[in-house]
């Protein structure tokens, strides 16, 4: 079947434009993803900070037979037009972003995309007319639901993966 206004697709979903300010993730047969688990962790972020994508709500589509997971729509930036030291004080935002998520029991674990997976590294993070923004939360995870070692497991990955994603903004 052929989206109408698809705008992206991942290992096991896709996005589609419902208008001009919302998208929906798309949940279709067994994604292996609960959509229930995923907005409940995007609106556990959102209410930390801005920087994961604002969750809006669930729906049912009728035509593609599937649930939604309807989020902000985000606008991304090429951030390659913009100086070094413009990025670097983004950069600093999201760091800080970032620590208040891993602070309030949050992470990610997506920041940069498996090999395994399609798709750029650094998918997940976009640069919008707000600063950097993190998508996709459907493998994040939170202390209170996987406790402190499996947390600070994870929390060392993002750690790596956040070094490793600095070096790539700035110098790109």
């Amino acid at each position: 079947m052929k989206y109408p206004n698809r705008l992206s697709s991942g290992a096991n979903n896709l996005v589609i434009a419902l208008s001009e300010t919302e998208v929906a993730k798309l949940f279709m047969d067994d994604t292996r993803s609960d959509i229930g688990s995923e907005a409940e962790k995007m609106k556990y972020a959102n209410q930390v900070n801005d920087l994961i994508v604002k969750f809006v709500r669930l729906d049912y589509h009728e035509e593609f037979q599937a649930e939604m997971l309807v989020m902000e729509r985000l606008k991304p930036i090429d951030f390659r037009a913009y100086e070094v030291g413009t990025r670097e004080l983004w950069l600093d935002v999201f760091e800080d972003e970032l620590t208040q998520l891993h602070q309030n029991g949050f992470v990610h674990r997506d920041l940069r995309r498996p090999s395994g997976i399609g798709g750029l590294y650094y998918d997940n993070i976009l640069l919008t007319e707000t600063g950097l923004r993190l998508i996709d939360v459907g493998i994040s995870a939170l202390r209170e639901q996987v406790g402190d070692k499996i947390f600070d497991k994870y929390l060392e990955t993002e750690r790596s993966e956040m070094a490793a994603f600095k070096e790539y903004f700035l110098n790109r």
